[in-house]
Formats: structure tokens, sequence, C-alpha cells
């Protein structure tokens, strides 16, 4: 019995093991499932970095036919750039951390915990068949130790019932005979049952022995095993997650290098040539002024040199009738107390530009012209080759077939060719008109331009431009000249496209205060900005001012604070 009890309590015992097991290596599972999901939530955020960078880096790329564009020829703007592609390829290394923690550690992970899962679930199954077997061997023995003692029992209340009827004289024989027979029956019963019961506890030792040193510690020792494998596991997928993180670093350590690099490329002498060229007009710059006599007997003059201020807006030029075209007209105009603004791509030859700027303009028409001829040469060279292989093998081809192409090529080049002579021939006569600079300046002074240098006649009704920039007809006298002087008449609002040129400089201004421009003609300073003088206020309160080759306007006089170059009264600086 106390053996019995023993081998019932060790039972309970190893199943309460069994159940703690069970819960610890759940317990490791779900903690292999929980840092799987770090690993994956690390993973989505690193995509989304990504995904976030690459939009800053395209977002501040410079748009195509944008002023943002043309800026890329300053080394700070192409820095920049190079930084933006730095940027660009930095994003790619966070996706490659992605992608990596989601190869090397989810997926492995994910693949090993159904593997654990199924392992673990094996051992667990195969220790409840062992303990299952255990129980029942065990139910067998103790069903048969009862059956024994049962047997033994009967056997002997069968034999002392057959010593009472032996020892009964008024017993028949016949009874005793039959009470031994019962006797020996019951004996031989408790004699099987004995031995059955012997043969069972055999057994039943035997399986409890192999069951308790060999069967549950080879599960056990399994169970410790998968929770080592499981344990090192975790330590290699975390030691993968630091080696994805350290794989990238040189290629980060190179995009920061390269950014590095492009800030160091910055030159700010090269970008400061580079406006200096950007901007240059090529004007000469104006002569000394000559002085004029208006005393007695003496003729006023109503003559000036080309290079004089009046006539620095552009050169008068001949109508077909012989008058005068108005020789340069603003840009920007006051009509009825109002100022606008014209608009347009500007004529074909470029000649509303200053000359260096219209001889650059030239090239570079030329240069593409030349690209697209050629394009057009090689193209055509290719079907004449065509051709010819069409007139020797005619199974490939029929050579007629190419004919309209080639006509057509060769009137596009044609076409083409007349157009590089035609800017070639503005071009020379830009170049021809860029002033030298062993040239000494001239200049003459006077009210008026005339192409011709003549005096004004009193009783001659001429075109002439006053000092704002507009015209009068003058049909009487001297007088009436000067008091359209005096009275500044509104600017004329039609314009001579051919004659359009970019007004020069008279000086620089700095913003006191900032100006929002709203109304058509003035333009949006802020405060502290630094821009081009080429209109001094004229006493209406207004100043014209450029800030780049594309933007200028009018601002109110009291906003800025005016340096005008001193060497000469409206002398003009020239880049």
């Amino acid at each position: 019995m106390e053996s019995g009890r023993a081998t019932l309590l060790k039972e309970q015992q190893l199943k309460d093991q069994f159940d703690n097991l069970e819960k610890h290596t759940q317990s490791g599972i779900e903690f292999v499932e929980r840092y799987s999901k770090f690993v994956k939530e690390r993973s989505d955020i690193e995509i989304s970095y990504a995904k976030q960078i690459r939009n800053l880096s395209k977002k501040y790329q410079p748009k195509k036919n944008s002023r943002e564009e043309e800026e890329n020829k300053y080394t700070s703007c192409r820095a920049f750039l190079s930084t933006l592609n730095e940027l660009n390829d930095y994003a790619g290394q966070h996706e490659v951390i992605a992608e990596n923690l989601t190869s090397q550690i989810i997926t492995e992970l994910s693949r090993y915990l159904t593997e654990l899962k199924a392992e673990r679930k094996s051992h667990f199954h195969d220790g409840r068949k062992a303990q299952q077997q255990i129980e029942s061997l065990w139910k067998q023995l103790e069903s048969s130790k009862r059956r024994f003692e049962r047997d033994c029992k009967e056997a002997d209340r069968a034999q002392q019932y057959f010593e009472r009827m032996d020892a009964d004289i008024n017993v028949t024989k016949a009874d005793v005979e039959k009470a031994r027979q019962q006797a020996q029956m019951r004996h031989q019963i408790a004699a099987d049952s004995k031995t059955e019961y012997s043969n069972y506890l055999t057994k039943f030792n035997q399986e409890q022995n192999e069951h308790y040193y060999t069967l549950i510690p080879n599960i056990f020792q399994k169970l410790q095993e998968m929770e080592e494998r499981r344990i090192e596991r975790v330590g290699v997928s975390m030691k993968t997650y630091a080696e994805v993180d350290r794989e990238v670093l040189p290629i980060v350590g190179k995009c920061l290098d390269g950014m590095t690099k492009a800030a160091e490329s910055i030159e700010p002498k090269t970008d400061s040539k580079q406006v200096v060229e950007s901007y240059k007009s090529g004007f000469e710059p104006p002569g000394d002024v000559e002085f004029e006599d208006y005393g007695p007997g003496q003729t006023m003059k109503r003559t000036v040199s080309e290079t004089s201020l009046s006539n620095s807006r552009g050169e008068a030029k001949e109508r077909p009738g012989g008058g005068k075209s108005k020789g340069k007209l603003w840009p920007f105009i006051k009509n009825k107390n109002k100022l606008s603004l014209k608009l347009g791509s500007g004529p074909e030859d470029f000649s509303h530009l200053p000359p260096e700027q219209r001889r650059k303009k030239l090239q570079a028409k030329i240069d593409d012209i030349n690209k697209d001829i050629q394009k057009e040469m090689d193209q055509k060279d290719a079907l004449t080759k065509m051709k010819g292989v069409y007139e020797k093998n005619p199974q490939m081809g029929d050579p007629a077939s190419v004919d309209p192409r080639l006509v057509e090529m060769a009137m596009n080049i044609e076409k083409l060719q007349s157009e590089v002579q035609k800017f070639e021939g503005w071009l020379a006569e830009v170049e021809g008109r860029l002033p030298s600079r062993s040239d000494p300046p001239r200049r003459q002074s006077g009210l008026y331009e005339s192409q011709n240098s003549t005096m004004v006649d009193n009783n001659c009704a001429q075109d002439r431009e006053s000092p704002d920039g507009s015209y009068t007809e003058d049909q009487s006298s001297e007088t009436q000249v000067k008091v359209a002087i005096a009275n500044t008449p509104e600017f004329d609002d039609e314009f001579d496209d051919g004659d359009e040129e970019t007004l020069p400089t008279i000086g620089t201004c700095k913003a006191v205060y900032s100006f929002e421009g709203h109304n058509e003609g003035t333009i949006s300073v802020t405060e502290g900005e630094l821009l081009f003088v080429i209109e001094q206020d004229k006493g209406d309160g207004w100043t014209r001012v450029r800030r780049n080759e594309e933007e200028e306007g009018y601002v109110p006089t009291s906003y800025v604070e005016v340096f005008l170059e001193t060497n000469t009264k409206g002398a003009m600086t020239y880049i």
C-alpha cells in the first residue's frame, strides 16, 4: 500500500511539472512573437521614414523650365542639388534596413515559430502518452491485485467449508467429495490470479522504471534543448538586428561625405562671377557732359551723342517714310495715374535685351539649331545607307519608299541652315556694336535726340523725347517745349517692340520698410532687401527698381534709401 501511494504521489508531481513546463514554454513562444512584432514595427518605421525623406528630396528638386533650374549654374545651388541626391540615397539605405529586417529576422522568426510550436506540441504529446500508458498499467496492476485478493479469500472460505464437511459424520461422502473439489478449484483460481498479479506487477515495475528513468528524462531533455535553441535563436536575431544597421553605415557615411563634399565645393567668387556674367549689359558708359552756352547770340543745341544719358535707353531708328521712331519706351509706363506692365516674350532677334545678353541668347539659339541640323543629317545618312541596302537587296524593301523622307529631311536641313544664317547675321551685328574697351567714352548734352543731329526749328514739327521717356509734338515755339518739360506729361502707352532694351542701373537702394506691390507695375520688397535703381523719383513719389533680369517695378520713394552714383549727376553704373 505504501509503495502504491508513493507511486501515485510521484505521478502527480510529474504531472504538475508537465503543467509548469507547458506554461514556461508557452511564455517563451509568446516572447518570440513579441520580439518579432517589435522588429516588424521597426521595419514599418524605416519604410515610412524613407518615404518621407524621398518625398522631401523630391519636393525641393528644381522644377523643369523654372527659375530654380536656371539657378543650378551657381555652385551653391548645385551643392544643394547634390545634397538632395545624397539624401535620396540616404533614404534608400533605410529601405535596405527595412528589407533586411523583414527577410533576415521577421520571415525567419515566423518560420521558426511554426517549427517551435510543432516541436513543443510533439514533446508534450509524447509526455502525455507516456503518462497515460503508465497510468493504464497501474490500473491493470491494481485490478489484478484486487482479483487475486478476492480469489484468495474465496479459496480460504472453500477450504474451511470442506474441512467442516469432512469432520461432520452426518454428511454423505458425496457432499464431502463435492466440497473438496470446490476447495481445490478455488485454490487453483487463486493460484492463477496470483500468477496474473505477479506478471502485471513485473510488467508495471519494468514500465515504471523505463518511464521515470528513460522516457520522461528524454522528453524533459528534448524540452530543455528546444528551450535553449529558442533562447539562442532570439540572441541571434538580436545580433542580426544590430548588424543590419551596421551594414549600411559605410554607405550612409558616404552619403554624409557626399553632402560635406558638396558643401565644400561652394565657391562664392565663382557664383558672383556668374551673376556678373549673367546680368552684364554690354552698354558703353556715358562720356562727360559738355557745357552748353545759352547766352545772348548763342543757339541751343538739340543733339545728343549716342552715349548720352537720355539716349542710353535706346537708339532712334528711321522709319521708312523718313521720320524717326521713338528710341525706347520703358516697360513700365504711367497712364492715367496708374502703373502698367507690358508682358511678352520679346522679338525673335532678342533686340529687347542688352547687347551682351542678346549676344548670349543668339549664340545659344545658333548652338541649338546646329544640334538640330546635326541630328537631321545623322538621320539622313542612316536613311541613305538603308536605301543603299534596299537597292542591293530588293527583297528587304523598296528603295523608293525612302525617297519622300529623304526629301523632307533635305528641306528641313535647308530651312535650319537658313535659320542659322539669319541668327548669325544678327550675332555679327551685335558683336560689331559691342564697344571696345580701348575706345574713350563720348558724350554730348541736349534736351532732345535727333538722329541726323539737326537743330530745332520752331516752324518744323518733329518727334521729341522728354527726359521721362515720353514724346511731345512741338509745332509752335521753344517756350511750349519748356512748358512740356516742366509739366512732365504722362507716359505714352504705345510700345515699339523692336527697340526695347533693359534699362541700365543708376545706383542701388535698400528697403527701409516692407512693401506689398499689389497694383500692376509695382514690385514687392522686404525690409533690408538690396535692389538696383533704374529710375529716380520724378516728383510723383515713386522710384523704379530692379531685382533681377525679369523682376522690376515701382516702389514708394519713402520706403527705400537710395544710393546713386556720385561721379556725375544721373550717371549710370554698368556691369
